[in-house]
């Protein structure tokens, strides 16, 4: 069977088992043409299932809001840890951070006031804000995780405001229109699918109503293809394929984002939250960073895969399937990754010789000792780095650059004490005789905290 027989009879199962009317999947890598595939039924008698039928994707739309978030941070119009009253004029809860609200540890109740799910009838942007005193705050600032659609509501119409536009306008601007990300869109196209309740003893299906969400849109309004999806959870988690010149965030940024802030469970280390993004650890330094989605009748799941071997750049799926209750779509998109990494890793580039390290770090090569244990400082593609001697295989080493005007100091800048220095100190000969890293002492021999070796023994 096939790679792409193997990722079809997955997406088929998923959708049988699960029972969704219509399935929308798309595996997109940088190195292959998007793998696309559907099955199913759109329930639109005038545009049949196809690669370009229209899901809603409900909170992937999150992600978005994020990215905005931080594009705003990094042109200097917010600071993550400024509360919301900095920028906006709120009746309550305005000591709420950013950064809390994007992380979901701001305590904020999960929607916004009334009865939304029952009316239909979420409330206007405006409405919203002014409404917040009647929102509750259900849990202490920063004391643990709790999802809200409410928060990251908020939070577009901020930064919406600091652009002195809307919301809708500037996703477009700043984000759909420079990914091309055109089946991207507010509103439900002509193609969109029907989505549905399916009924849980019979093989019955009821359309489920259209629900605009109104001032919550920046937590859950859009609607996209899987192809579109795809290569947005590519961005998220590997932007330089997608996006390398940065036009629309930074790839720093995006590592930043991408750090978890919280578990989403106290005793299940299976998940937690970044910066907006949704983190699902795979085992093996692998983790899958994205987003689900529901809104009534709809399912999503968007995500790309990082790290762990043999992941091929730029590695990003999605789910889009139009029921409500199929749990399958949320975790295909997870099999699906991993069935790519499995059946068609990355291909593996040969060693070649390179330059020699330059001759001020040549003799800081090789083994020293700190606290007992040996580390390897080594020099590879253009950078000293070292590891710790008894340190798993695939975990990153830490990875040192220069610090200008500073001679013998360098910035510890990813990996093991990342933002400490190490520093080198030198003897007559202009070798390296010591080094501090994050002010801990390194020598050649293993020695104690005394000074002594450990070879001597007792005096």
């Amino acid at each position: 069977m096939s790679v792409t027989a193997r990722y079809a009879r997955a997406a088929r199962k998923a959708q049988a088992t699960g029972r969704i009317p219509a399935l929308s999947v798309a595996l997109r890598r940088a190195d292959r043409e998007p793998w696309i595939f559907t099955v199913g039924d759109s329930g639109n008698p005038d545009f049949p299932l196809d690669r370009d039928t229209r899901f809603r994707i409900g909170s992937v739309t999150k992600t978005f809001t994020a990215v905005l978030v931080l594009q705003a941070r990094d042109q200097g119009l917010l600071d993550l840890d400024e509360p919301i009253s900095a920028y906006l004029d709120v009746p309550a809860h305005g000591d709420a951070t950013i950064r809390r609200l994007l992380s979901h540890t701001a305590g904020f109740q999960r929607e916004a006031p009334g009865d939304i799910w029952d009316t239909l009838m979420p409330p206007s942007s405006a409405e919203m804000l002014a409404q917040l005193d009647r929102a509750e705050r259900v849990l202490p600032h920063a004391l643990r995780f709790h999802y809200s659609n409410l928060g990251l509501a908020v939070l577009g119409h901020l930064v919406a405001r600091l652009h002195d536009t809307t919301w809708e306008k500037l996703l477009a601007d700043r984000i759909l229109d420079p990914l091309g990300l055109a089946a991207t869109t507010v509103l439900p196209p002509a193609q969109a699918a029907v989505g549905y309740l399916v009924d849980a003893y019979s093989d019955a299906a009821r359309p489920e109503p259209y629900l605009d969400a109104g001032g919550v849109a920046p937590a859950a309004q859009l609607w996209s293809t899987a192809a579109d999806m795809a290569t947005w959870g590519a961005f998220l988690a590997s932007p330089e394929t997608v996006d390398p010149d940065g036009a629309v965030l930074a790839a720093t940024t995006l590592d930043e984002m991408r750090w978890p802030h919280t578990t989403r469970d106290e005793t299940q280390w299976v998940s937690g939250f970044g910066l907006g993004l949704l983190l699902a650890p795979q085992g093996r330094r692998a983790v899958h960073v994205g987003h689900n989605g529901a809104m009534p009748g709809f399912l999503a799941g968007v995500y790309g895969r990082r790290g762990g071997e043999g992941v091929p750049a730029g590695l990003g799926c999605a789910v889009l399937g139009s029921s409500t209750t199929a749990a399958e779509t949320l975790d295909l998109v997870h099999e699906l990754l991993r069935l790519a990494v499995e059946l068609d890793p990355a291909d593996i580039e040969p060693w070649r010789p390179a330059a020699p390290a330059p001759r001020e770090y040549r003799s800081a090569l090789g083994t020293w000792w700190s606290e007992g244990s040996p580390f390897t400082f080594a020099w590879h593609a253009g950078a000293l780095q070292a590891r710790d001697a008894d340190a798993p295989a695939d975990l990153p080493p830490s990875i040192f650059a220069p610090i200008p005007d500073r001679p013998g100091v360098l910035r510890t800048v990813s990996g093991r004490e990342t933002g400490e220095l190490l520093r080198l100190t030198r003897d007559d000969t202009g070798a390296v005789a010591r080094m501090h890293w994050a002010t801990y002492r390194f020598t050649r021999l293993q020695d104690g905290f005394d000074g002594g070796l450990a070879s001597d023994g007792p005096e």
